[in-house]
């Protein structure tokens, strides 16, 4: 039972599990004395080591807060792979308050079935759950980005996200969210196309669909009626002469469809963005 029990847990078993599966209070006791048994919460142990995985120790932190607890906030962040690198304290919720040396812990009583998931083995929120709850903590650009590379690497959908937020349309996170989902937000792959997609916002100008297939060719944005194509040019793309007489020929391909491709750089879009937007909004009206 001991091994079935920490294989399935990434090493730990709790005092609890041992009582319930008919493992007498002295014997746990006894493999507590002889190094079987490794205290690391309080009624959590290892099973022979200590594993050191942040995942181990992250469902070792779960344990600790009760059968009914997830993994949240920026700790899931860390599993799911939405952020780099893993924080101490570990962030954990559960439907009671709880009191934990080492463990940031969060009462909720409104997460459902749906904000419930298993990822690397580990109880943790789901990945639209834990954006929400995240969110407060990230400035505009950081939230923009996570929302997007999860969407791409297919952890969030927006059907999903869109429903948790109607569950919890008074939670801190879930207006800035919906920002982020507003059409024409995303999913960009890039800082830099967020910064161009908050500039059309900021100056009135029509929102561009990104990412999107014109003639065979993905393109960063397309500005559909006016046959306007915008590529986002950063040096680190173009350094080497094959990649430099691919985009011109892929411009040229454009062309011959009646599109019309603008190059903006990122040192243009930085330094001096007004006066891009400015020529972006005159090309558009002329376009038309």
């Amino acid at each position: 039972m001991l091994a079935v029990l920490a294989g399935r847990q990434r090493g730990y078993v709790t005092r609890r599990q041992l009582l319930a599966g008919g493992v007498p209070p002295a014997t746990i006791d006894h493999w507590i004395v002889c190094g079987r048994l490794i205290r690391v919460h309080a009624g959590v142990y290892a099973v022979g080591h200590v594993p050191q995985e942040p995942a181990s120790r992250a469902y070792a932190a779960v344990l600790a807060c009760g059968p009914r607890a997830l993994l949240s906030h920026r700790s899931a962040a860390s599993l799911w792979g939405l952020v780099k690198g893993w924080k101490e304290p570990l962030e954990v919720t559960a439907p009671a308050k709880h009191v934990r040396p080492g463990i940031r812990a969060h009462r909720s009583t409104t997460l459902t079935p749906a904000d419930r998931r298993r990822w690397l083995g580990v109880p943790v929120t789901s990945a639209e759950r834990t954006v929400l709850d995240v969110a407060p903590r990230l400035s505009n650009r950081q939230l923009t980005r996570m929302v997007n590379d999860a969407r791409h690497a297919g952890f969030v959908k927006v059907a999903a996200l869109t429903e948790t937020l109607d569950r919890c349309p008074n939670h801190p996170g879930a207006e800035r969210v919906r920002v982020v989902l507003a059409p024409g937000r995303g999913p960009t792959r890039s800082d830099f196309e967020d910064i161009f997609i908050a500039l059309a916002l900021e100056h009135g100008l029509p929102v561009p669909k990104v990412n999107t297939m014109v003639n065979g060719h993905e393109v960063d944005a397309l500005f559909a009626a006016e046959k306007l194509i915008v590529e986002l040019d950063g040096w680190e793309f173009h350094s080497d002469r094959q990649s430099f007489e691919s985009d011109r020929d892929r411009d040229m391909t454009h062309a011959e469809a009646g599109y019309l491709t603008v190059r903006i750089t990122w040192e243009r879009l930085r330094t001096q963005p007004a006066r891009e937007a400015e020529r972006l909004r005159t090309i558009l009206a002329l376009r038309r």
